[in-house]
C-alpha cells in the first residue's frame, strides 16, 4: 500500500512514495494540475444520489484542469532508500525544496519508526 500518490490530499502532493520489496521507492512527479474549475474535496455523502454527483463535479473539475511544470530540481526523477530512516529523509529533503506531501505522511512514517 502506497503512503501517498500525486491524487492524495485532493490532487496536492507531488510525489508517490511505497514500500517494495528492497525498501521504499519514491517517484516525484514532473507536473502539477492546475484547476480551471474548484476541485470538490472528498466528503461524506447521505445519498448515492449525492455521491454520483460529487465524482461528477470532480471528474468535471480533472478534465478541465491543465499540467502544469513543478520547476523544481529533482521533477520526474525516481529514488530508491533501502530503509525507513533512510526514506523519510528524503522525504523531508523533497519537502524542503518546495514539493508538496501531505503533513499525514510525514507522520505515519514517524509512527511507523517509533512503533506507535
Amino acid at each position: 500500500m502506497s503512503y501517498c500518490r500525486t491524487s492524495s490530499n485532493n490532487w496536492q502532493c507531488d510525489l508517490y512514495c511505497y514500500p517494495d520489496s528492497t525498501g521504499y521507492t519514491t517517484m516525484v512527479a514532473y507536473s502539477r494540475l492546475k484547476f480551471t474549475i474548484p476541485y470538490p474535496p472528498d466528503r461524506e455523502c447521505e445519498t448515492e444520489k449525492e455521491e454520483g454527483l460529487l465524482a461528477e463535479l470532480q471528474e468535471k473539475a480533472l478534465k478541465l484542469s491543465i499540467h502544469i511544470p513543478i520547476g523544481l530540481s529533482e521533477d520526474g526523477k525516481t529514488f530508491h532508500d533501502s530503509d525507513i530512516h533512510a526514506f523519510l529523509k528524503r522525504i523531508l529533503w523533497l519537502r524542503d525544496l518546495g514539493y508538496r506531501i501531505p503533513d499525514s505522511v510525514i507522520d505515519r512514517i514517524n509512527k511507523e519508526i517509533t512503533g506507535g
